[in-house]
């Protein structure tokens, strides 16, 4: 989402981005204050030196919609070793062994529209890590970037910082940092020499210096992903190559008839407002176009499902067991961000509510329709903490009508696809062992990604103690 010092100061650029960042402001305070330090005394398990081994699990292998039963998988040094029979398996002396034999073990997750803090100091950006990793999330995306943040990535991969792998945009292409074509295309050009994953682009772009961001990206060989600017619509970004298009953003425009008559500032975020206009049948086109061109969508729908949705009461939200990780101040310009927004004249619920169905509509239709979803929820963000929400984009998915398997595979599976890594997100010898160890069996109930016995990053067993410990240490409140 937006940061402020990001967000144009023209009145035609900016109606979208007040929308969507007023509740940013206090974001960066929130990330400073969360300086906390993570688990004294302990450590976690560290497989560089003995084998990690769990012992009689149930994998989840991600293979297919199946669980392998009574397995024992031996992981060294960042990757799986093995994976066999639980009575047949050799186990080195000094092994630290996890007694599994009642627990599921499936991949990590992946949080494809993550946010660190986007300042000069690094330590608050390691207990905002701490927090994914601690939830499961053994991947991040970072989509508001800062120079600080390629020092993060460089210590997180030596093993100085603990967190999860970290894949981070450069700062943001929006109306405010880009107002020429020129001035665009040498901000590519700096961000690809800087050593930046992608480019993360903002609304308030006009369609000509976004056709020149696009053009000197492809040029340069460096993805660009994140919002479609309104002038330039979901049409235009899907023939200019997105990476990812997060947020389900333009794609609800799209099947609104006269969308050219309507003034942005009229259509409400992600168009809230005007979204029960659209015109359904224009779906299966719009699903062509992003399955041929191969555009991953990152739907964010824990953002619509909590955010813009009228019957998530603002209070009942705010006293979720989870909020005691953000500060005070945050919870309440959540809650007065929500009751703005409902109390906005152009905010009819039984509308809303019809552009939430159509939002879930494009979901299913995304996933039956041969595009790859990508797991993520844009946190924080209103109502959305770190890792937690996560698990509540699981949820919202298999309620938008994905199976919990085809759920789990946009933050598994699929994640290893759009990074060409056919190993990630996968339970298989030789993939890297970034692991979940489950009290409860997913593909039966999602809601058990969130009961979580142990965590493995790369070389790293983070076990229940120690997530206890850990999650202790960063409360807020």
């Amino acid at each position: 989402m937006n940061h402020p010092s990001e967000i144009s100061k023209h009145p035609a650029r900016t109606k979208r981005c007040s929308e969507i960042s007023k509740t940013m402001k206090l974001f960066v305070t929130f990330l400073a204050l969360l300086c906390i330090d993570i688990v004294h005394g302990q450590q976690p398990i560290d497989s560089r030196n003995r084998d990690i081994v769990f012992k009689n699990v149930n994998v989840i292998a991600m293979d297919s919609d199946r669980v392998l039963t009574n397995k024992t998988v031996v992981t060294r040094n960042g990757k799986i070793v093995s994976i066999t029979d639980g009575a047949k398996a050799k186990i080195a002396a000094n092994a630290f062994v996890v007694e599994a034999s009642d627990k599921y073990l499936m991949p990590g997750l992946s949080e494809m529209h993550a946010h660190v803090p986007p300042i000069d100091d690094i330590e608050p950006m390691k207990n905002v890590l701490m927090l994914f990793a601690l939830n499961g999330v053994t991947t991040i995306r970072g989509m508001l970037g800062h120079p600080r943040h390629l020092e993060l990535r460089s210590k997180i991969k030596s093993g100085e910082i603990l967190g999860p792998h970290f894949y981070t945009s450069g700062p943001s292409f929006n109306g405010s940092t880009v107002k020429t074509k020129e001035e665009g295309a040498a901000r590519v050009i700096e961000q690809k020499k800087a050593g930046y994953d992608f480019l993360k682009i903002h609304p308030g772009l006009t369609l000509e210096n976004f056709n020149a961001v696009a053009r000197t990206a492809k040029a340069e060989n460096i993805p660009f992903a994140g919002h479609v600017p309104y002038a330039v619509g979901v049409w235009r970004a899907i023939d200019a190559g997105y990476a990812t298009i997060d947020h389900l953003d333009g794609f609800v425009e799209s099947l609104v008839p006269g969308l050219d008559s309507i003034p942005e500032n009229r259509t409400g975020l992600f168009a809230t407002f005007i979204g029960y206009r659209a015109d359904t049948s224009r779906i299966k086109t719009l699903i062509t176009g992003l399955r041929n061109r191969r555009i991953y969508v990152v739907p964010t729908q824990a953002l619509a499902e909590r955010w813009i949705a009228p019957g998530a009461d603002a209070d009942m939200l705010a006293s979720a067991p989870e909020m005691v990780y953000m500060d005070e101040q945050t919870v309440n310009d959540w809650v007065k961000s929500k009751k703005s927004l409902v109390s906005n004249p152009s905010y009819n619920p039984d509308r809303v509510n019809e552009f939430l169905k159509i939002r879930r509509q494009l979901i299913a239709a995304c996933n039956h329709g041969g595009v790859g979803l990508l797991l993520g929820s844009d946190g924080p963000q209103v109502f959305n903490v770190p890792g937690f929400s996560v698990h509540h984009e699981l949820r919202y998915l298999v309620d938008a009508g994905l199976t919990p398997f085809e759920a789990i595979k946009t933050g598994t599976v699929n994640v290893g696809q759009f990074y060409n890594d056919p190993l990630q997100g996968t339970i298989k010898a030789g993939a890297p062992s970034d692991l979940i160890l489950l009290n409860g069996n997913p593909l039966v109930d999602i809601d058990q990604t969130k009961n979580i016995h142990g965590v493995m990053i790369g070389s790293k067993y983070m076990n229940h103690e120690f997530i206890d410990a850990g999650l202790k240490k960063l409360k807020k409140r």
